[in-house]
């Protein structure tokens, strides 16, 4: 999956498929990880004042995720 960075002090990139529904977001601490979320999440996180604000309130442990090896 292509990701694109962003600008965030905790995620690195973020990239997401339309049509598996699936969000990618390597973490600037380390990591990358794929989350089942809808299209709707993925454009709020990319409007999101604070990217990783948002993914910790609204994705974290509210989508299933898996560690990706890269």
């Amino acid at each position: 999956m292509r990701r694109h960075r962003v600008n965030s002090s905790s995620l690195e990139s973020v990239g997401f498929d339309p049509v598996t529904n699936q969000l990618e977001i390597q973490f600037r601490a380390g990591g990358v990880y794929r989350y089942a979320v809808p299209r709707r999440i993925y454009r709020e996180l990319m409007e999101a004042s604070s990217l990783g604000a948002f993914f910790a309130r609204r994705i974290r442990h509210a989508y299933p995720g898996w560690k990706v090896d890269v």
